[in-house]
């Protein structure tokens, strides 16, 4: 409630106060640094939770946590706010994508995370322990990485909590962004959240290293349609948005490392069994031909000739 104290880790902020501070952690023996804004409302409401940077070059998501941080302000607020705007701080300084550095895993795939685990699962048991589990709501920002395009959606699980999950699909048709997905994702920040009884969404928009004013407003816009949906700022529910909600979420990797020649660009319409690209070696022998999965439309991919076994190539919103 908004006329408690907002703490997290070592930073509070009272009633009617905004704080920005670093929390400092041990992770595998050495200090994390990890930068927040906690912003506490006069009026009492709900708490939302909004980080990005869990992948740290999808860098429109984290502009529009940067903007929500600095321009939230206490006295138009009902209830709570804590604003982590780059979860990921190691890979955000090395420019790198899908891993953190640190022990090369995905950190969207640890969730809730492990206090005596790898290093990313011992940054993601801190976040999920001390800033996820304190939200009513939770949203994670997200878009495509150095080497991805996409078309912006919407993703939420159906965890089998009927009231959760009633909320976070609530959630994804508020944010505004027309395709919605239900998936889940194992590992992941809304999964889990989801999992512990927290209506969450991930919103994703922008890619391939750019922000553009336009990802960037895609977010900040859905964060204040869902914060007046929640009645936590002045301005009335929003004015419903179309959607189109597709259950699946089908996703082609490579098998091989060489070189990919996509055949479709993303946000295109597919049949099952299309022919989607294939995989090359050198002397441009075909290693592996993607092919559509199902009827559906393509919501991102991967935008490189360099791919690795593994390496995601495309998904499909079926």
């Amino acid at each position: 409630m908004a006329n408690q104290l907002l703490q997290v880790g070592s930073l509070s902020a009272a009633p009617g106060e905004k704080r920005y501070g670093v929390n400092e952690f041990s992770v595998q023996g050495r200090p994390y640094r990890l930068p927040m804004w906690l912003v506490n409302g006069r009026d009492e409401g709900p708490t939302l939770v909004v980080t990005a940077g869990v992948h740290a070059a999808e860098y429109a998501s984290m502009a529009a946590a940067l903007n929500l941080g600095r321009s939230l302000e206490p006295a138009t607020l009902r209830g709570r706010v804590v604003v982590v705007p780059v979860m990921n701080m190691p890979a955000f300084t090395a420019r790198a994508i899908y891993v953190c550095p640190l022990d090369g895993r995905n950190l969207n795939r640890v969730f809730p995370g492990k206090a005596d685990g790898t290093a990313s699962e011992q940054i993601a048991h801190w976040v999920f322990q001390n800033v996820i589990t304190q939200a009513t709501y939770y949203v994670d920002l997200h878009g495509g990485d150095l080497v991805e395009a996409l078309v912006p959606f919407t993703i939420f699980f159906r965890s089998g909590n009927e009231r959760v999950d009633r909320m976070s699909l609530e959630m994804a048709k508020v944010f505004g962004i027309h395709d919605l997905v239900s998936s889940e994702t194992p590992g992941a920040t809304f999964s889990a959240a989801a999992r512990a009884g927290i209506p969450a969404i991930l919103a994703e928009s922008g890619g391939q290293g750019i922000w553009t004013p336009e990802d960037v407003a895609r977010h900040t816009n859905g964060l204040d349609r869902l914060m007046r949906r929640l009645d936590m700022i002045p301005g009335g529910a929003p004015e419903p948005v179309p959607c189109t909600l597709l259950e699946r979420f089908l996703w082609l990797r490579s098998e091989h490392e060489g070189f990919w020649y996509p055949d479709v660009a993303v946000g295109a319409e597919v049949r099952a069994t299309q022919y989607l690209g294939c995989i090359k070696d050198v002397e441009g022998r075909v290693l592996q031909t993607a092919v559509s999965p199902a009827d559906g439309r393509v919501l991102f991919i991967v935008s490189s000739l360099a791919i690795n076994e593994t390496d995601p190539l495309l998904a499909v919103g079926a």
